[in-house]
């Protein structure tokens, strides 16, 4: 499956909050992620991601292990994503450990997630906040199995975005993994 994806900074998260709170009921959640990689970056070097997360919600924790390939869209930065649910995520990351893999990053984000129904497709649409970062983010994503259909799902997702009241000018294809790199480098130097 393809992950058609926009990201982009929100400028005024009460606002799409409310707009997202028509669309659905929306439930909150603290991710905390750990990226990895080999010692030479050999994930990094293909635009590969490996990633073990943990999701914390209101009734639940559960835990999953996802595998990135590289962008298929350089706009939008869209990915081929495989992710599954793993019941132990602490056997997960010795396995990564014990397989060669080291953890290059690990940080939190705080999510309310929401699913919406547009377009004829089930998106996701995700408001984070990342302690380590300033601002609020806005996620909306949707899958679709070929390369061919990202171009139409990005479409489609854009329109979503444009009734929460989300600019072209907004978008950003930034990644969390670094700002937060450069975030710490900036304490560090401080």
């Amino acid at each position: 499956m393809i992950e058609a994806e926009l990201k982009a900074r929100v400028r005024d998260p009460k606002a799409v909050k409310q707009r997202l709170d028509e669309y659905a009921l929306g439930r909150a959640e603290v991710y905390r992620d750990t990226y990895y990689d080999t010692a030479e970056g050999q994930l990094e070097s293909r635009d590969a991601e490996l990633r073990v997360r943990t999701v914390h919600g209101e009734t639940e924790t559960r835990s999953f292990l996802t595998y990135k390939e590289a962008k298929v869209d350089e706009a939008s930065g869209s990915k081929p994503e495989h992710e599954t649910r793993v019941e132990d995520a602490d056997a997960v990351h010795r396995m990564l450990r014990g397989l060669g893999y080291q953890p290059v990053i690990a940080f939190e984000k705080r999510c309310r997630n929401y699913e919406v129904q547009a377009g004829g497709r089930q998106m996701l649409a995700t408001l984070v906040r990342v302690p380590e970062i300033d601002g609020t983010f806005i996620e909306l994503e949707t899958l679709v199995d070929e390369e061919a259909d990202v171009q139409a799902a990005l479409v489609d997702v854009r329109a979503v975005l444009g009734s929460l009241g989300i600019a072209d000018a907004d978008l950003t294809c930034e990644l969390y993994t670094d700002a937060v790199v450069a975030r710490r480098a900036g304490d560090e130097e401080q």
